[in-house]
């Protein structure tokens, strides 16, 4: 089984180095990368597909908009917040929604969906 591969991109340095200490431990779990600059994370993100990313949690226990757009770059990666100064973690990952609509069962109904597939990805009758 691989193993499951991780970016650590919390700060602090002392925050940053517990959870090092704890995930190399763990014979399942390989760093494979560690962050000390936020404005490398998008690119050692692109560069080494982890499977997760664990980063600082902000004050407003929100996933920062910066992070969304990584979950829609690599929407197989799982984001673990964390804020131990106020004991709280928060899990984030991205997913989507499946839309349905009937079909007529024709060469015409086949072809107008095909046509149509545009405005259904931008918000359409989906």
């Amino acid at each position: 089984m691989r193993p499951i591969r991780v970016v650590v991109a919390n700060r602090p340095r002392l925050m940053r180095e517990l959870l090092l200490s704890t995930i190399t431990e763990q014979p399942d779990i390989v760093i494979v990368a560690e962050i000390q600059d936020e404005e490398q994370i998008a690119t050692v993100v692109d560069g080494t597909q982890p499977d997760f990313l664990i980063v600082a949690l902000g004050d407003s226990d929100q996933l920062p908009q910066d992070y969304g757009a990584l979950l829609r770059r690599h929407p197989e990666m799982k984001i673990l917040a964390v804020a131990p100064e106020r004991n709280s973690s928060v899990f984030y990952w991205g997913s989507f929604d499946i839309h349905a609509k009937p079909v007529e069962a024709s060469e015409a109904g086949i072809l107008e969906t095909l046509r149509c597939e545009s405005e259904f990805a931008v918000g359409g009758q989906a």
